[in-house]
């Protein structure tokens, strides 16, 4: 079942359609291009709109988005299928997009002055690339986003696997905070004490930018419910009340089918779940965050429809990824200390501006955090530092990732899905991601096989840690 905002144009309407441009409903400030039945142009328009997030006598909310509403655009493609993504840039500020998750040639990363020029006010940039995974992807800025994804900036792409199970119903649901006063007008996005520890938290919690929203599944059906967090800070752990729940992907990568019974997301990551709708219309079951100190309700499902026939809940597999196998014989061990900064450091807005080049939208004026001893971003993007770790093309490495903090940090890193090994304080699933929460006083060990050449960012994704320190990037050369 598609939401209002889902984008999908199947290989017979493309053909229809021809080389005319086709309006996607709901694409809101994109376009849907129809071409080539391989290929699917999207056009993503980046500025400000107004939506409704707190209930009247509140206002409409300033938020920044890709089209008309939030969440959204949410793109589909077949696996197999070529994206060619133009970015109309109608912001006040230079930006970018960055497609999380996505292993993709690393001009096509989306981050600036590492792997392109910004995209200035009132220019356009094309990004083009075949996912060569299936899974729940999605794409942000990579410079200010802090306020940018604080306000909304955000999409959903989707790579349709060949082969799996069917479900009755595929739902996405982004839960995203936001920071919003009475009156719906955005507050301070970060603060020192926030940043320094963990995190800057919203006002309000949302589902698909809606309060406790009830979203209607078919009575009886099997739903597939891709869930994102794609908020700066919060950590949840989901849980379906009234139905049993597994989980069938993390990060968009398969997973033996498991129970729902404890998976902590931080910022960035995904699960997709399947999970029976009630037998009977109008019943409801409900997606709460146990990480907290009491449940708290994220949205319901309502049974809608006349119930589909009955048959035994079992949750097949998704069709295996075909990522690269590291060695792990062979594999050279690189340790990643994720610290706080040798001493906090602040930079005067005077010598900011004096600097050469300078830009603080890539640029906090304090730092708080390091990996490995060395902060991000004394010199903003636009001046680099040198690479955390260089690695040798065709060569297998762990990365033994150690939390010297006494704060959560998930860790991503760019165009590399990496396989999560072990942990020094937990029972760990082996399984694929992209993002990895690690714990306080933790030492986890991932793998990569580094065949994807270029320079790739390797950072924390609590915003506000990235932006203070708590950002590098690997060279594979």
């Amino acid at each position: 079942m598609l939401r209002p905002f889902d984008v999908r144009l199947s290989r017979r309407a493309l053909l229809r359609a021809g080389g005319l441009s086709v309006a996607a409903a709901g694409l809101g400030g994109g376009r849907l291009l129809a071409g080539p039945a391989d290929l699917v142009e999207v056009e993503l328009v980046a500025r400000e709109r107004l939506q409704r997030i707190l209930p009247e006598p509140a206002g409409l909310s300033p938020l920044v988005t890709y089209a008309d509403r939030f969440p959204g655009p949410v793109i589909r493609l077949r696996k197999g299928q070529r994206l060619r993504a133009t970015l109309v840039n109608e912001l006040k500020e230079h930006t970018s997009i960055h497609w999380h998750g996505i292993r993709l040639p690393n001009l096509e990363d989306g981050v600036p002055f590492l792997t392109q020029p910004p995209t200035k006010p009132g220019e356009r940039h094309v990004y083009e690339f075949t996912p060569p995974d299936s899974g729940s992807f999605f794409f942000h800025p990579h410079c200010n986003t802090i306020e940018l994804l604080g306000r909304g900036l955000a999409g959903v792409l989707i790579v349709e696997e060949e082969g799996g199970p069917r479900f009755d119903a595929d739902q996405v649901c982004l839960v995203k905070d936001w920071q919003l006063d009475k009156t719906g007008q955005f507050g301070a996005f970060t603060s020192d004490r926030g940043a320094s520890r963990a995190g800057t938290f919203g006002t309000v919690t949302t589902v698909n930018g809606e309060i406790g929203p009830t979203i209607e599944v078919p009575t009886n059906g099997d739903v597939r419910l891709r869930l994102y967090n794609v908020d700066n800070t919060r950590v949840i752990d989901p849980r379906i009340e009234g139905a049993e729940a597994w989980i069938i992907a993390v990060d968009g990568n398969p997973l033996p089918p498991r129970p729902l019974d404890g998976w902590p997301m931080g910022p960035a990551m995904r699960i997709d779940v399947v999970f029976r709708a009630p037998k009977e219309a109008g019943k409801t079951v409900r997606l709460t965050n146990v990480y907290a100190a009491e449940p708290k309700p994220l949205a319901s499902f309502r049974a809608a429809g006349a119930a589909l026939p009955n048959k035994r809940f079992a949750p097949r597999p998704l069709p295996p990824a075909n990522i690269p196998e590291p060695d792990l014989k062979a594999a050279q061990v690189i340790p990643m200390a994720f610290s706080a900064a040798g001493a906090a450091q602040s930079f005067d807005s005077v010598l900011l501006t004096s600097l050469p080049y300078a830009d603080q939208l890539c640029l906090a004026q304090k730092t708080f955090w390091a990996i490995n001893q060395q902060s991000w971003p004394e010199g903003g993007h636009e001046r680099l530092p040198p690479p955390i770790a260089t690695l040798q093309k065709g060569r297998s490495y762990v990365f033994e990732l150690a939390n010297l903090t006494p704060h959560l940090h998930p860790i991503h890193i760019h165009g590399y899905t990496f396989k999560v090994l072990s942990s020094d304080q937990r029972q760990v699933v082996p399984h694929h991601a992209d993002t990895v929460l690690l714990e306080p006083k933790e030492r986890l060990r991932v793998a990569i096989k580094a065949d994807n050449p270029g320079d790739w960012m390797f950072h924390c994704h609590i915003i506000e840690h990235q932006e203070t320190g708590m950002m590098g990037y690997i060279r594979v050369a």
